[in-house]
């Protein structure tokens, strides 16, 4: 059974366990906002559900509360940043600060950031890119369990390596592209698992390589302690992009790329970050680009709509629009995934009020 929840009791609540957890209470009111503005922009994947490993990658030492990101080196419009195993939503926000006023400075930043712990939804740094009217690109790469099987292949060898583009729309809400180079978030098979829902065909594979739709496969151990795998979108397109991911997040940031055998009682989740900013008004482009961003949008949406569709929409405005509904109506949190958080507390000796 749902537990449907307000934005503000949600953020509190996982504030409180965060403290417990040894953050300040300021980064802990990060954490909780940013975990929340995922559950709120419909990407439950990313939101407090997280909150039961971020304890226990707490406690076994591979996430470290209260770490700022530091600069490894600074060139101006180069950024080399190490996140040295703090809250992402934290070291994250605080990398696209340095990158943003590089930008803003150089015309352009070129930054990585490496060993940060989980990112979180990195539309975040999109959004906050795009809100001081700049271009962003981001590709990542996931130090965990890999959980995604190559092209070709029958057991998982990366993770869902995120790719992520904002451009600013002059006079509009931006275009946000935010997804995961698998068929579907990690996260969302946790979801379904817990909600007990089956997923789409064409998703995953069990641990014997072959099609499933059950999403417990990449959730739990199966009968012989393995586990199934994602699936790349897109066949062998999806799967290139995921591998320059991990060239670019990982090999490229320094914070390395994944090629160990699983240890799956480990917990913290490292991500490294490529990230580049374009500022439009130092390109010299800055007055086409904000009219044909426009006038192709407008293109695209004056077209017939197809059958089983409301509107022709771009990247962003379906999370804008989640955002603006649950906002109001609040925030379901299934029954497994409360449970789980309350679980959670009581190892940070917090006990969380339904």
């Amino acid at each position: 059974m749902s537990h449907i929840i307000s934005a503000a009791q949600l953020r509190a609540q996982a504030a409180t366990v965060l403290i417990a957890a040894g953050s300040s209470s300021e980064e802990a009111a990060t954490v909780a906002s940013n975990l929340v503005l995922a559950n709120l922009s419909g990407h439950d994947s990313h939101g407090v559900g997280m909150l039961p490993r971020y304890v226990d990658a707490v406690l076994e030492g591979g996430l470290k509360p209260n770490s700022g990101v530091r600069v490894v080196l600074d060139t101006g419009s180069l950024l080399t940043l190490d996140g040295q195993r703090g809250y992402g939503q934290v070291v994250g926000e605080q990398a696209m600060a340095l990158g943003i006023d590089r930008a803003q400075t150089h015309g352009s930043c070129i930054m990585t950031l490496s060993n940060a712990h989980h990112l979180g939804r990195i539309g975040h740094f999109a959004e906050m890119a795009v809100d001081q009217g700049l271009v962003s690109l981001h590709f990542v790469n996931v130090l965990s369990r890999p959980v995604v099987a190559p092209f070709g292949g029958a057991d998982g060898r990366y993770g869902t390596n995120p790719c992520c583009i904002g451009v600013p729309l002059k006079g509009r809400d931006s275009f946000v592209l935010d997804f995961a180079t698998s068929r579907a978030a990690q996260g969302k098979m946790r979801v379904a698992h817990n909600e007990g829902r089956y997923v789409e065909p064409g998703t995953l594979i069990d641990e014997h390589g072959r099609p499933t739709i059950d999403p417990g496969v990449v959730v739990v151990p199966q009968s012989n302690g393995l586990f199934g795998a994602l699936l790349a979108f897109g066949e062998h397109k999806g799967y290139g992009l995921a591998v320059a991911c991990e060239l670019l997040g990982g090999a490229l940031t320094g914070g390395g790329t994944w090629h160990q055998p699983t240890d799956p009682a480990v917990r913290a989740v490292v991500n490294g970050m490529l990230t580049i900013l374009i500022d439009p008004a130092k390109l010299g482009t800055q007055a086409t680009f904000e009219q044909e961003a426009v006038a192709f949008v407008d293109w695209l949406k004056a077209g017939p709509v197809a059958p089983g569709f409301d509107a022709v929409q771009i990247a962003g405005e379906p999370e804008r629009a989640t955002r603006a509904q649950r906002d109001v109506d609040g925030i379901a949190v299934d029954g497994q995934t409360w449970q789980e958080m309350v679980a959670a507390g009581r190892k940070v000796g917090v006990t969380l009020q339904d």
